[in-house]
């Protein structure tokens, strides 16, 4: 009230009267408050990276397996797929599995009888062994980085409450040494601590958004891999390989031409 009288009288310029905010919270931030305020920044800048990155790549990947799905069913024999991977080269998770198996029973063709053991049983193994490696290479680059994306999700919060908690607690040291127990001396920097709280929640929601977006579509296309897979390991164990070959018996090692 008395500086409310003094600024009426004009005793007291209003840009003199404190302005409580983000700034004045900036500006009066110990180096810990800062050291949160950097760190919960840098999460949110690695987060929405990872999210804008791994978005966009999946949506290539998805646009290049559908073009590859859609040739591979329409393709008259594995030879003209062969021919389509040499073309366009490997893109997509499909083509990548489709690839490798073939590859496999190129070697075994080749390589059959073999004392390697990596080349060890039947071409039905060889090719199991292969499809499954490939398969769990696949789900490991989907997967990649959506650990960090769910620790921000999980400890944001957290950097933002600590930061609320160590504002409110050298505001109220700040209000017991000035002697002053009034409404605004209290409100006004507890109320800036509270941004601290603000700030983890808002770096950690779009990360667990995207966390669960990407989880869910890595899900789907995972599922869809691993039935192509079993339909690809059908008809080249069946003995559909490549168009010219010979039907490659998995009971027992073939020789060597």
């Amino acid at each position: 009230r008395a500086d409310a009288n003094r600024l009426r009288t004009g005793e007291l310029n209003v840009n003199d009267t404190p302005t409580l905010g983000f700034a004045h919270f900036l500006a009066q931030g110990d180096i810990v408050s800062k050291a949160l305020l950097v760190i919960l920044l840098g999460m949110s800048v690695v987060s929405w990276t990872l999210i804008l990155v791994k978005g966009i790549t999946h949506f290539i990947r998805s646009s290049r397996a559908e073009r590859f799905l859609k040739m591979f069913w329409e393709a008259p024999s594995m030879q003209a797929v062969a021919k389509d991977i040499a073309a366009h080269g490997v893109n997509d998770p499909f083509s990548r599995v489709t690839a490798n198996a073939l590859q496999a029973i190129q070697h075994y063709a080749r390589t059959a009888p073999s004392n390697r053991m990596a080349d060890a049983g039947t071409a039905a193994d060889l090719l199991t062994r292969t499809i499954k490696k490939v398969l769990d290479e696949e789900t490991v680059r989907l997967e990649n980085g959506l650990s960090v994306l769910a620790t921000v999700g999980a400890t944001a919060p957290f950097f933002g409450l600590f930061g609320t908690v160590w504002g409110v607690y050298h505001a109220l040291v700040n209000i017991g040494l000035s002697g002053s127990g009034s409404l605004d001396k209290v409100a006004g920097p507890v109320g800036e601590a509270l941004i601290m709280t603000g700030l983890g929640l808002a770096v950690a929601l779009p990360a667990v958004i995207g966390f669960n977006w990407l989880t869910r579509r890595n899900r789907v296309l995972t599922a869809r891999l691993d039935a192509f897979a079993f339909e690809l390991f059908t008809f080249l164990s069946s003995g559909k390989t490549l168009s010219g070959h010979t039907h490659v018996d998995s009971s027992k090692p073939q020789q060597a031409a």
